[in-house]
């Protein structure tokens, strides 16, 4: 998923027009404590330019944020795709500029759709968070239509500190209290947007949520056949596979069986 580093409005939209698209090139531009995320954003660690060989037997499906404009989502759901996850928010100062385009476009398409949410555990507390991302287009019924949402929690884009400046036991805590508020205000249980290393670095490898929560796995040099997980979880619900698709990052839900039990969860 994609990170949007805390910069002036101005200075995003000219480092967005600056940078071609699905380039995953870097802003530099300085922080300010009252300052909007838009769309320049910094590559993922393991971002790479997979082979026009998709993965078979998988569900497929995209995410997108304000990086990706524009989406021909009639394209999109032409390719196969079966889903798509918009972002909404990030903290609570940012709100996607294009996430009610992207989600009406997307179901108007006749794709599933869900959103996420990009965690700054660093800036502010977990319920006000979860509840910034329900207030700006995080919630959602499962209506056969809709996906739960979810919790984007990963490198810290901001700093050296990958893992925000907090424990392992003050991070579960805070992923504790999100997925408690998501789930006491929607009925429906968030999933984990993360990847394995980051997982047992910053929370001490938890198995604190394995039990109700599902995981979205973002590792670009996995295979189908094999994609780490944390060792609390058995296996992934989804995976990115991708961070450099034709319409943005490119997902899969592990079996039919696995993505009708998400939609309904």
């Amino acid at each position: 998923m994609r990170k949007t580093p805390l910069v002036p409005l101005g200075l995003a939209v000219a480092a967005s027009l600056a940078c071609g698209a699905l380039t995953g090139c870097s802003s530099n531009a300085p922080r300010s404590a009252g300052a909007r995320q838009d769309s320049a954003v910094v590559q993922p660690q393991d971002g790479s330019v997979r082979s026009a060989s998709r993965p078979k037997g998988l569900i497929p499906g995209v995410d997108v944020s304000a990086y990706q404009s524009k989406v021909n989502w009639v394209s999109v759901k032409a390719r196969g795709n079966r889903f798509a996850y918009v972002k909404a928010t990030e903290g609570v100062r940012y709100v996607s500029s294009t996430f009610k385009a992207q989600y009406a476009g997307a179901r108007k398409a006749g794709l599933d759709h869900g959103a996420y949410h990009y965690a700054t555990p660093n800036t502010s507390s977990a319920k006000r968070q979860a509840d910034y991302f329900l207030a700006h287009g995080g919630g959602g019924k499962a209506d056969g239509h809709t996906l739960p949402g979810v919790l984007d929690i990963e490198d810290n884009p901001y700093g050296k500190n990958k893992c925000y400046g907090l424990s392992h036991a003050k991070m579960v805590a805070w992923i504790g209290a999100f997925l408690k508020e998501y789930h006491a205000r929607t009925g429906r249980r968030a999933v984990i947007n993360t990847f394995k290393d980051w997982w047992i670095d910053c929370t001490g490898n938890s198995k604190a949520f394995s039990a109700t929560d599902r995981l979205w796995v973002n590792d670009h040099k996995a295979t189908a056949s094999k994609v780490p997980v944390p060792s609390a979880w058995s296996s992934y619900t989804i995976w990115q596979w991708t961070d450099k698709g034709v319409y943005g990052d490119e997902d899969y839900v592990k079996s039919a069986t696995v993505y009708r039990k998400l939609l309904a969860s």
